[in-house]
C-alpha cells in the first residue's frame, strides 16, 4: 500500500478531498494526467460564482431570501422525474435529490463561514443569474444569489492549492502529475488502487492541450480511491453520444468552453470497476458562446454574460419569445434554438448596451476581479466598454458593428451566407421593440423584465441593467451584432453516489473502497442539479462534494 487513499484528479474537487484527507491525518497519493501547471483544473479558469442563500451580501442589497424559497427554486429547476424505479426501489434521481437538499442547506448555513475561514470573500454586489422561466414554481432564481468571489475561480482554488502544497512539503501528500489512470484495481470486490500510464513531460502553459506520449506505467495502492476527474465538455464525441433527443439534434458546429483534458475518460474506467453512471443525458451547455480571439485550448470559446437588454434572434431572424431573454433560461433557450433548424443565433444591440451589460465568463476575462484590483473594479460602472469586451469588438470573428440595420445585416449575411437574413424583417422587429420604451407601460415582456431588473439595486448600481432606451438611438451607437453558438460546458449526470460520496453499483449498493466527487459524480449523487442549474452551483458543487467524499474516505480508513 502506497498511501491510505489515492485521489484521481487534481481539479478543485480533488484538491478539496485531498485537503480533508490530509487534514485528518491520512496519507494521500494525488494523481493527474496534466502537468503541475494545471493544478486546480477547470475551476481555475472559471468566473467562480457561488450560490449562497440569505447572505449578508444579499441583505445589504435589499434582497430577502430564505432556505424555503431557495429549495422551492432548486426543485422547480431540477425537475427530478426519476426518483423511483418501476419496482419501487430508489431511482437514478433519489440520491441527486438528497444531495440537492443537503447543498441548499449548506448554502443557507455553513458554506459562507467555511469559505471565509479559508480567506475567500465576496464582491459586495450579488449577481442575478438564471432569472427564470416566468413561473413561480418553475425554473430560475427568484432573487439574486450569484456571489462573485474576489479572485474569481482562481481565488477559490488558491487556498486549497496552497494547503495541498503544504501537505506535500510535510510528506502527507505524494503528488504525481502526468500520471494518467487507465484502470481501477479490485481485489475480492474492493477497489484497492489504480494502474495507468506515465505521460511524457510537457511544458505547455496552463490550459494548452498537452501530449499523450506514454513513457512508462505505474500502479498505486491504498485503502480507498476517490475519483475527481471532471466532466465530458472537452470531448465533443462523448457530448454528442449522450445528447438527448428532447433538445433536438446535437450541434455539428460546437465551441468548447473547457480545456481538452475535460475528456470524461474516468466514467468508463469507473464503470468497468463496477460503478454506475446515471443521467447521462443531462448536460449544461451555453448558447451564448463566441470564439475566443486569443485561444488557449482547441476550439476555445467564451460565454457572454449578458444583461437583460440585448435583442436575441434565431438564425432565421426571428426574435426569441419569452422567457428566452439573455440570462433567464439557459436550457430552455438551448431547446428552443436547437429546434429552429439553424445552429447559430444573434444578439443585436448597440455599443452602449454592449459596453455596460456585457460581461465575459472566465477568470482571465475579468482580471480586475481576479487580481483584486479594487480601484479598477470600481471604475466598471463609469467605463464605456470594458477592456475585455472591447478586445472582442476589435478582434472577435463573431462581433460586427455598423451604423444602420441594413449595413449590419449585410455583414451578418457575409458571416453566415448559409442562413441569410432579411434586413427589413430584422428592422421591423427592432423598431417595434423601440416603440415600447417611451412610456411606463408595455406589452413587450422583455421590456417589462428590464424594468424589473432596474428595480434591483445591484443591477442599477453596476449598470448591469442599463437605463431603457431605443436600440436605434444614434447617440448610443454604433449597432452591434454578435453571432452566438453552442458552447460545451458541464456534465449534470455522472457516477451514482450516496451522501458520503461512495460510488454505487447498478443495484444501488456501494462499491467497497470507491468514492467520487465533483463533476464526474454529477456534483453529487449523479445529478444534484437534475435537468437544470441555478448557476453559482458548479464551483460550489466541487467544494461540497469534494469535502463530503474526503471526510467520508478519511473516516473509513486509518
Amino acid at each position: 500500500m502506497d498511501a491510505d487513499v489515492v485521489v484521481v484528479g487534481a481539479g478543485l474537487a480533488g484538491l478539496v478531498a485531498t485537503c480533508e484527507l490530509a487534514d485528518a491525518g491520512r496519507s494521500v497519493v494525488l494523481l493527474d494526467q496534466e502537468s503541475e501547471a494545471n493544478l486546480g483544473g477547470q475551476a481555475w479558469w472559471s468566473f467562480g460564482g457561488l450560490f449562497l442563500v440569505d447572505s449578508p451580501e444579499q441583505r445589504r442589497m435589499g434582497i430577502s431570501d430564505s432556505l424555503e424559497l431557495a429549495w422551492q427554486d432548486w426543485q422547480g429547476t431540477a425537475g427530478w422525474d426519476r426518483l423511483t424505479n418501476p419496482d419501487g426501489s430508489p431511482g437514478p434521481d433519489h440520491w441527486g435529490r438528497q444531495w440537492g437538499r443537503a447543498y441548499v442547506e449548506w448554502a443557507a448555513g455553513e458554506k459562507r463561514s467555511w469559505l471565509r475561514e479559508r480567506g475567500i470573500s465576496f464582491f459586495p454586489v450579488v449577481g442575478w443569474a438564471e432569472r427564470g422561466d416566468g413561473t413561480s414554481g418553475g425554473h430560475g432564481n427568484s432573487v439574486p444569489r450569484f456571489h462573485i468571489p474576489w479572485g474569481t475561480g482562481t481565488g477559490v482554488v488558491a487556498p486549497f492549492e496552497q494547503r495541498v502544497r503544504d501537505h506535500i512539503a510535510a510528506g502527507r501528500v505524494i503528488y504525481r502529475p502526468r500520471h494518467r489512470v487507465d484502470q481501477l484495481v479490485r481485489a475480492s470486490g474492493v477497489v484497492t488502487g489504480v494502474r495507468g500510464s506515465v505521460l511524457a513531460p510537457d511544458a505547455s502553459p496552463r490550459g494548452v492541450a498537452s501530449n499523450r506520449i506514454v513513457e512508462g506505467e505505474f500502479e498505486y495502492g491504498g485503502q480507498a480511491v476517490v475519483v475527481t476527474s471532471g466532466g465530458i465538455g472537452g470531448n465533443h464525441d462523448l457530448v454528442r453520444a449522450n445528447w438527448p433527443q428532447r433538445l433536438g439534434e446535437a450541434p455539428t458546429d460546437m465551441l468548447t468552453g473547457v480545456p481538452a483534458y475535460v475528456d470524461g475518460r474516468m466514467l468508463a474506467i469507473t464503470e468497468a470497476a463496477g460503478g454506475a453512471v446515471v443521467n447521462r443525458d443531462r448536460m449544461w451547455h451555453y448558447v451564448e458562446g463566441v470564439r475566443n480571439w486569443d485561444p488557449v485550448w482547441p476550439g476555445h470559446a467564451i460565454r457572454i454574460l449578458a444583461g437583460p437588454s440585448a435583442m436575441w434572434f434565431d438564425g432565421r431572424g426571428n426574435r426569441l419569445p419569452a422567457p428566452y431573454f439573455p440570462g433567464f433560461d439557459t436550457l430552455g433557450t438551448l431547446d428552443h434554438l436547437q429546434h429552429t433548424g439553424v445552429e447559430h443565433s444573434w444578439f443585436i444591440l448597440n455599443r452602449a448596451l454592449a459596453g455596460k451589460e456585457f460581461a465575459l465568463s472566465g477568470s482571465e476575462q475579468n482580471l480586475d476581479l481576479t487580481q483584486r484590483r479594487y480601484r479598477d473594479v470600481l471604475k466598471r460602472p463609469i467605463t464605456a466598454v470594458q477592456p475585455s469586451v472591447q478586445a472582442f469588438l476589435d478582434h472577435g470573428e463573431d462581433w460586427l458593428t455598423a451604423d444602420t440595420i441594413g449595413e449590419l445585416v449585410a455583414k451578418m449575411n457575409e458571416l453566415t451566407p448559409h442562413a441569410p437574413l432579411d434586413p427589413a424583417h430584422i428592422e421591423r422587429q427592432v423598431v417595434e421593440r423601440d416603440r415600447q420604451v417611451d412610456n411606463a407601460y408595455t406589452k413587450d415582456a422583455q421590456v417589462a423584465a428590464i424594468r424589473v431588473a432596474r428595480g434591483y439595486r445591484g443591477d442599477k448600481l453596476t449598470k448591469r441593467a442599463f437605463p431603457l432606451h431605443r436600440i436605434l438611438d444614434p447617440k448610443r451607437g454604433p449597432l452591434v451584432a454578435v453571432r452566438l453558438r453552442v458552447l460545451s460546458r458541464k456534465t449534470l449526470g455522472g457516477l451514482h453516489t450516496d451522501l458520503s460520496g461512495r460510488v454505487l453499483d447498478p443495484s444501488g449498493e456501494p462499491v467497497p473502497g470507491l468514492y467520487a466527487a465533483g463533476e464526474v459524480s454529477g456534483f453529487g449523487g449523479g445529478g444534484v442539479h437534475g435537468y437544470r442549474a441555478l448557476e453559482g452551483t458548479f464551483v460550489g458543487g466541487c467544494l461540497f462534494s469534494g469535502r463530503a467524499a474526503g471526510r467520508a474516505a478519511a473516516a473509513a480508513t486509518s
